[in-house]
């Protein structure tokens, strides 16, 4: 892998690691926004949310946009969507106006992220060499979560309108390189036939409506009416079945259903929603419990957080040979055990701990994103047809973004829950790691059985 096709790579993995760097910095920037603007618990996790459902809400709809109109064209426009709401982000003086930005950088990120994962699935041969570009992609994506919480506190200490300014300057030098880099569609070495049709824009708006209406409905379980939450969840259902309606009649659905019956992709898309609700759970309450009951500022949190950033050597270094020598799914069990390995040994936590008391668990989560994020994108896209490239990218990050969501929500339910009755700090972070632990659980089932899978089919 040289020349141009080195050069694209390196323009892709920057975009994805962007996207990670993005999702992460606000980890640790919550507190500095919430003592700016005021926010209560409950509203602060809508800072992340807002930018989580934006994504994957349209995340399908952006991978058939890749599929329909050029992934070179959808790619460079959705980067450049990034720049311009990135920045009007910084400038917000109110909570909704930075609710609004983060919520249009999540669609942006939605078009941007599956056209940049089928522009490497198409443009490299299917076998060891795609498999390679994909791992080492992920794998640097998944680094960005990681470092993304260190470059957070350090933007934060000079202001939390940095954490939105910083990706602006990333994504311009991006832009420029991508421009002469990502190949035009008659001059892509793979780029398969076009496909041809209308996109499903009332099936996206819809199913967008649902996932919103189920975090509302986890995140208000915790403090509103019983009868609201309810509402709440029959409406995401009555949406879904909305949803499932409108494709099986669309002429261009957004999602094929016969799709959704491939196992080897669903697993997938399990296990990924698994990892990221685990992930965004437990950062939310640890970035909490460091910041705001322990005091640490966010220097002093990033730079506790950064042994997560392991999976940045490691992914893109090791993964690619462990997968070679014991398959995808092996290591992705590992990667997701590692997971609720993390998660169980935070559960001790107790206010008088040092950071070495701490430190095994962040290193067991970034051992997880090295041996599980990679593989579970490898098998996301193994042996589908290039035309469908674009709408099983878009499946994998819906699973990665709905699943985040659903794990934040559900977290910040339980704080407030125990919030509200009177526990003391510490038991209340003990307590919301329960929603970590159970993504995991389901992650290491899902796991087990692409083992059992593979080696049925061998």
């Amino acid at each position: 892998m040289r020349g141009r096709a080195l050069g694209l790579l390196v323009v892709l993995c920057g975009a994805a690691f962007l996207e990670g760097v993005d999702v992460a910095m606000f980890g640790i920037a919550l507190p500095a926004i919430r003592a700016d603007l005021g926010l209560a618990t409950g509203e602060l996790q809508w800072v992340v949310s807002a930018y989580i459902l934006g994504y994957g809400g349209f995340m399908l709809l952006g991978g058939r946009a890749a599929d329909l109109l050029g992934r070179r064209r959808v790619f460079l426009v959705s980067l450049g969507v990034f720049v311009v709401f990135s920045g009007l982000g910084g400038l917000a003086s109110e909570s909704w106006m930075l609710l609004v930005a983060r919520a249009a950088t999540g669609v942006a990120a939605a078009f941007m992220m599956p056209a940049g994962l089928s522009i490497i699935t198409t443009g490299f041969r299917e076998g060891p060499l795609r498999t390679r570009a994909l791992l080492i992609y992920a794998g640097i994506g998944a680094a960005g979560f990681s470092v993304g919480l260190v470059v957070g506190g350090l933007l934060t200490m000079f202001g939390w309108r940095w954490v939105f300014f910083a990706p602006v300057i990333v994504s311009v030098v991006l832009l420029a390189l991508a421009i002469p880099l990502v190949p035009r569609p008659e001059a892509a070495s793979r780029g398969g036939r076009r496909v041809r049709g209308r996109a499903d824009v009332a099936g996206a708006v819809v199913v967008t409506s649902a996932f919103l209406a189920l975090i509302t409905a986890i995140e208000q379980s915790s403090h509103a009416e019983p009868v609201v939450t309810w509402s709440l969840a029959a409406a995401s259902a009555l949406l879904l079945a909305a949803f499932v309606a409108i494709e099986r009649r669309a002429a261009e659905p957004l999602v094929r259903l016969a799709f959704l019956r491939r196992m080897p992709q669903l697993r997938a898309y399990l296990g990924a929603a698994s990892l990221a609700a685990g992930f965004m759970g437990f950062q939310f309450l640890v970035v909490l419990h460091l910041q705001e009951e322990r005091g640490w500022n966010s220097l002093a949190t990033s730079l506790a957080l950064l042994v997560l950033g392991i999976d940045a050597v490691l992914a893109p270094l090791l993964t690619p040979r462990l997968v070679a020598r014991f398959g995808l799914w092996p290591v992705t069990l590992v990667g997701l055990a590692a997971s609720g390995a993390s998660f169980l040994l935070f559960l001790p936590v107790a206010a008088d701990w040092t950071y070495a008391a701490m430190s095994p668990s962040f290193l067991a989560l970034g051992l997880a994103f090295t041996f599980a994020y990679g593989p579970l994108t490898v098998a996301a896209t193994d042996g589908v047809p290039d035309e469908d490239q674009g709408l099983s990218g878009g499946l994998l990050y819906t699973a990665f973004q709905i699943g985040a969501a659903t794990g934040l929500a559900a977290t910040s339910a339980l704080i407030t829950a125990a919030e509200g009755s009177g526990v003391e700090p510490v038991e209340v972070t003990r307590l919301a790691l329960v929603v970590p632990l159970v993504a995991a659980a389901f992650g290491v089932v899902t796991a087990v059985s692409g083992v059992v899978a593979s080696r049925r089919r061998r």
